[in-house]
């Protein structure tokens, strides 16, 4: 499985808004500078991010971005849901609409992609923003 460019950049936005999670909205400019990520790009994954409910949006002077829970309340499973879509290697063992395989009871190998496809969601399910935020800080101590 490989994450697209929206799941990662994606995460590295939901981990910025975590970092400031009780100030004021965040530009989605300071945003996109600390991440290096392009501007109009973090524009549209945080439309995305918004629909699904895991940011909201300020308008105005000071306005920008602010997460819609407690950092502890998101897991890294919700943000790359909200980008990329159901969590699975193959096609037949996503986790909601799987695609119908003809040999689906016969395949030898679909035991395999179902267990990296559970742990996968074990672990991303079990990171939360502020999980992601402590782990940073204690790297950065001394």
């Amino acid at each position: 499985m490989k994450l697209s460019t929206k799941g990662r950049y994606g995460l590295k936005a939901m981990y910025d808004l975590a970092l400031n999670y009780g100030d004021e909205p965040i530009p989605l400019k300071n945003i996109a500078e600390r991440q290096d990520i392009s501007e109009p790009y973090l524009e549209q994954l945080m439309a995305i991010l918004k629909k699904e409910g895991l940011v909201q949006s300020v308008r105005g002077a000071y306005g920008g971005y602010l997460l819609t829970r407690e950092p502890s309340k998101i897991t890294v499973g919700d943000v790359l849901r909200a980008l990329e879509g159901p969590i699975g290697l193959v096609d037949c063992v996503l986790e909601q609409d799987a695609a119908e395989c003809e040999k689906y009871d016969s395949c030898i190998t679909r035991i395999v992609w179902e267990k990296i496809r559970d742990s996968i969601i074990k672990t991303i399910d079990s990171i939360t923003l502020w999980d992601m935020c402590h782990e940073i800080s204690n790297k950065n101590e001394p």
